[in-house]
């Protein structure tokens, strides 16, 4: 627990600012209760308005957590969820932010991952949040590039870029923790990506094994990968082409992650890399439900601006 302590007291004071005033609820789960047991410790340590609900955990990332977890979500100032699958695409989460609550997600979290990605600046990384943010705000177009053969444009729309910087003081926001990437949902999308990193049920991929995915008109219609497209197809039985949505494009911006470890939370995170993610986008400005959301981080990615290459957050920033 004493390992788990400063990483807990990063959280709950310098990302979530959490007040003697506020109210606080982890929600965590039986794979996840050491780390929801230490963040409810500092949190009890700063209010007497602090509870801990823990729950089985989910059936899949995305899937919805039982009513009266929601119902304690919604029902307070801050929320931490340290859960082996995500609640961060869920409606649980949104109503929470909608009632104004405060809420950092923590999904898939490991010790390890919660010790490392924790020791950060994350003032620092919220200022290199900004300044992707600013290069990539106006576009009409993106399209990114990879030595591993991606090639995908994506029009941006209406949609709004959105910053997880970890810094989460203002009522209603919501961040991941570990923390740092700008990302938004696409209108449209056209390409191929390989994912050439980290994705899930895989974990950190081998040197020389990829995973390829083709892009039409914003839909997925090649998968790889067996167990990925079994995965897709199996959400696809119950929400149709709403599975193969192209949900999201992130850039990474935390420079203090120097090497990817096979945590899809921590190293969708890392500077100079890019992920995209297929599935639901309701929670990020997209208008597609479905109960999957699964992300893959692509290497040593060019990204294009209407064109125009930018400048990507590296480790050798830091």
């Amino acid at each position: 627990m004493s390992e788990l302590r400063g990483a807990a007291e990063t959280a709950v004071r310098q990302c979530l600012a959490l007040e003697s005033e506020e109210s606080c609820a982890i929600v965590t789960d039986d794979k996840r209760e050491p780390i929801g047991e230490v963040l409810y410790e500092v949190a009890s340590e700063i209010t007497d308005d602090a509870v801990i609900v823990r729950y089985p955990p989910g059936e899949t990332h995305g899937s919805e957590p039982p009513e009266p977890v929601a119902a304690a979500m919604a029902g307070t100032d801050v929320v931490l969820a340290p859960t082996t699958k995500s609640l961060s695409h869920t409606r649980a989460r949104t109503e929470a932010n909608e009632a104004d609550a405060r809420v950092a997600t923590l999904p898939g979290i490991t010790e390890e991952v919660f010790t490392t990605g924790l020791d950060a600046d994350y003032e620092s990384i919220a200022a290199r949040c900004e300044d992707v943010r600013a290069q990539v705000a106006d576009a009409d177009e993106i399209r990114v590039t990879t030595p591993a053969g991606t090639d995908i444009a994506f029009g941006i729309g209406d949609r709004e870029w959105l910053s997880d910087t970890g810094i989460v003081h203002e009522a209603g926001q919501m961040s991941n923790l570990p923390a740092g990437e700008v990302f938004v949902s696409p209108e449209t999308a056209d390409g191929t990506f390989v994912v050439d990193g980290t994705m899930r049920p895989h974990g950190l991929l081998e040197d020389g094994q990829e995973l390829t995915f083709e892009v039409e008109n914003g839909l997925v219609t090649h998968i790889s990968d067996d167990e990925i497209r079994e995965t897709v197809e199996g959400a696809a039985e119950e929400v149709g082409d709403a599975a193969y949505n192209l949900a999201e494009l992130g850039i990474g911006t935390n420079v203090a992650v120097t090497d990817l470890v096979g945590s899809v939370l921590l190293d969708e995170k890392a500077g100079g890399t890019v992920h995209i993610a297929i599935g639901d986008n309701v929670g990020i400005g997209g208008e597609t439900e479905a109960p999957i959301h699964l992300d893959g981080i692509l290497r040593e990615p060019t990204v294009y601006v209407d064109g125009e290459s930018i400048d990507l957050p590296t480790a050798t920033d830091a």
